[in-house]
């Protein structure tokens, strides 16, 4: 699932706006917009305001290769 579809599905289920979403997390409002739309680069910090609502976070997972 992608983030942008999880946090979407997130906000929902809470029945909250994105403007609510935006005020609630410290971020703004344009920034909810661009995580929900899919924006490739987005800063990670501003993520996991966001996620920590919900009692996540976003962070590296091991991977064997390399």
């Amino acid at each position: 699932m992608s983030l942008a579809l999880h946090i979407k599905q997130k906000r929902k289920k809470y029945g909250l706006t994105q403007v609510e979403l935006a005020m609630r997390s410290g971020v703004g409002l344009r920034f909810i917009r661009d995580m929900e739309q899919g924006k490739r680069s987005l800063r990670m910090d501003k993520v996991n305001d966001v996620l920590a609502l919900f009692g996540e976070h976003l962070g590296p997972v091991l991977n064997e290769g390399l």
